[in-house]
């Protein structure tokens, strides 16, 4: 019975999604709705849409996964650098980017790019374009992966099945209804991830028997409180934190300055004035949620060792394994179950439909329309705009088959890539006179395949070599 609330309270979410991407479909007038909703974004959606894009399935299942298994160390000093990134890129990228792409007529960002640099040879755009597609395509398989691991260890049914439906469902909403729709729905998708992280706390702390058995049960791992030693999960011992380790994992924040998913949203904001609004918003929700976060993977582990539920296999489903724990109390918690369990598509499906966008704009906008120079009036852009969406969220689908696929390593790999490729690039673009094309160009390039390199070739060294990519 309880899973036909669960089931309730999930379909009920979707279908409040399904009819903001129908309602805003009669809006797209032009491809400037469609990927920037005229820019009329206000500050309110500006940044918490901004803030549910990027934190992905990774909040509610890569972030408590890592602290579940080796304590506070990592996911802190990751969580740190993300936070501070957050408030920098508000602060230097936003207003500087609101107005310099309005100036220049900006739609995207390769079509900023080639716009601030005067490149009428297109290769900027087509250069830029191609790195957008290239990781914004396992970016969003690993938010359809995460989908399909929640349905089908939730309902009993086939993993590939689970996630095709959840990719229809984004797919459909983002088609119709363009950026606003996304916009719009990732701000409904923070207030429930919001609602899923409080309860979650709640309901693991109370049976736990309240935060000081969590703290004592914490305390006694070795290291695993720690902000300088993590835990060794399968040998239960300290392993230290070195200074170069925790430089790497704050590396992660550098990611903010080159995502084009977050900068769409500094680009589409209405009014420049009340960014200060947006970045206080922003910032502060992004410091609690990950707080947050991080303890429930906390508590998770010493949930487990209290014997609510068995030790986890798979550490990144604690979040839909105390839902259904919760479930279990009868009508109402399986509803506020449901609700927890669409935190879980919340973070996801805001990420996802973002990069949807992003990619099918650097297709359909960029290489199709001003590289190869396909003319087409604005109905048919927009139509085109839509049918390279589903044929990128295709390829994102093949890529998600396997479900053994790791969420937190497929979004690291994707993250260090558009952070070395874009966000040198976007700097030097916003902030200095005298950065030319050439430069972009060789910034793009090497940054992109000096992840790939980093990654796959000297990172499995080892020793000080395995450090994070993007740093």
């Amino acid at each position: 019975m309880s899973t036909i609330y669960i089931m309730i309270a999930i379909a009920l979410y979707l279908g409040v999604l399904i009819i903001l991407g129908a309602r805003y479909a009669k809006g797209n007038n032009t491809v400037e709705d469609y990927y920037l909703g005229g820019r009329k974004l206000g500050p309110y959606v500006a940044a918490m849409s901004a803030e549910a894009s990027d934190m992905s399935s990774w909040l509610l299942m890569g972030l408590p996964g890592v602290a579940y298994l080796s304590g506070m160390c990592d996911a802190f000093w990751t969580a740190l650098g993300l936070g501070i990134g957050t408030y920098l890129n508000w602060l230097l990228e936003a207003k500087r980017l609101r107005y310099y792409t309005e100036i220049v007529d900006a739609d995207t960002v390769p079509d900023f790019f080639e716009k601030r640099f005067k490149d009428k040879s297109h290769l900027l755009m087509g250069i830029s374009a191609i790195v957008i597609v290239v990781f914004f395509v396992p970016y969003t398989a690993s938010g359809f992966a995460a989908c399909g691991k929640l349905f089908a260890s939730l309902f009993g049914i086939n993993y590939v099945v689970a996630m095709l439906i959840s990719a229809v469902i984004i797919i459909a909403y983002t088609a119709m209804g363009g950026f606003m729709a996304a916009s719009t729905t990732d701000f409904v998708q923070s207030i429930v991830m919001t609602v899923a992280l409080i309860a979650v706390v709640c309901f693991g702390v109370s049976q736990c028997g309240g935060v000081s058995a969590v703290s004592a049960f914490a305390g006694s791992l070795d290291g695993y409180v720690s902000i300088f030693a993590t835990n060794d999960y399968a040998g239960g011992t300290a392993q230290p934190y070195g200074f170069l380790t925790i430089i790497s994992t704050m590396a992660w924040g550098l990611g903010y300055f080159g995502m084009p998913h977050i900068l769409l949203r500094f680009m589409a904001i209405e009014d420049p004035d009340k960014i200060r609004l947006s970045r206080r918003i922003a910032t502060v929700w992004v410091f609690i949620a990950m707080g947050v976060a991080i303890f429930i993977g906390i508590m998770a582990r010493a949930m487990a060792h209290y014997g609510v539920f068995g030790e986890l296999e798979d550490s990144e489903r604690a979040v839909i394994v105390i839902s259904q724990k919760l479930a279990e109390y009868g009508a109402l918690p399986a509803l506020l179950a449901g609700v927890i369990l669409a935190g879980i598509l919340a973070c996801t499906m805001s990420t996802c439909d973002s990069q949807l966008l992003a990619a099918s704009s650097s297709i359909s906008e960029n290489i199709l329309h001003e590289v190869l120079g396909i003319r087409m009036d604005e109905k048919k852009n927009i139509l085109m705009a839509r049918i390279t969406l589903v044929v990128i969220a295709v390829f994102a689908v093949f890529v998600a088959r396997n479900p053994d696929s790791n969420v937190f390593n497929i979004v690291s790999f994707a993250w260090a890539g558009f952070g070395g490729a874009f966000g040198p690039v976007m700097i030097m673009a916003i902030f200095w006179r005298r950065t030319n094309r050439f430069g972009a160009i060789a910034g793009m390039i090497s940054g992109g395949i000096m992840v790939f390199a980093w990654h796959y070739l000297i990172k499995p060294l080892g020793g000080v070599w395995g450090i994070y990519e993007i740093f």
